[in-house]
């Protein structure tokens, strides 16, 4: 089984350390929740491990192998989704997803992931003339079409309302019963 793992993170911003010595292992079947207050690093955290940032002392391994040797890998067993939401709001819902799932390479056809967070609906609707939660909701939709075993996931359930949240939370379980494995930065209780 895959395991991810962080030994002795540095992480310095601005010249500021926003934290230091950080050492985590996370395995497959199983999420990392990093909850705390903004500010405290979380969302630099993630960027790690997504391989968009480098450490400034330590290493992220994938199975004892350090990511940095090879970031494509890295990238293609990652699926991010960042806390701003990345909806294109000229196109419709229908063709937001799509878009997601293409670019995937795989995964169920687009009503089958809009289905998972109660989209099917507002197939045909712009994304523009969506609320911030259903915006929400399509960015996170996307996690229904990939096959990446490790999701990093920055305040996935913010702007969405309770029923949304109890749907992408059974959405992170069944990834990590089949295997996968969650890294989820959040303020809030899930």
């Amino acid at each position: 089984p895959a395991v991810f793992s962080a030994t002795n993170l540095t992480c310095i911003r601005g010249e500021r350390i926003v934290f230091q010595d950080l050492s985590f292992e996370v395995s497959a079947g199983s999420a990392l929740l990093l909850r705390g207050p903004n500010g405290t690093g979380k969302s630099s955290l993630l960027r790690l491990c997504a391989g968009f940032l480098q450490p400034s002392e330590g290493e992220l391994r994938w199975n004892a192998a350090p990511i940095a040797d090879d970031l494509g890998a890295h990238h293609a067993r990652s699926a991010w989704v960042g806390h701003l939401d990345a909806v294109k709001p000229a196109f419709s819902v229908a063709e937001n997803i799509g878009f997601w799932l293409r670019l995937n390479g795989a995964g169920p056809h687009p009503e089958t992931a809009l289905a998972a967070l109660g989209l099917g609906h507002l197939a045909s609707l712009p994304a523009a003339y969506l609320s911030a939660g259903q915006r929400r909701r399509l960015n996170l939709a996307r996690l229904a079409g990939t096959t990446a075993p490790l999701w990093l996931l920055d305040e996935p359930t913010s702007s969405l309302d309770d029923a949304s949240a109890r749907a992408l939370l059974h959405i992170i379980d069944a990834h990590c019963n089949a295997g996968g494995m969650a890294i989820i930065a959040t303020h809030h209780d899930l």
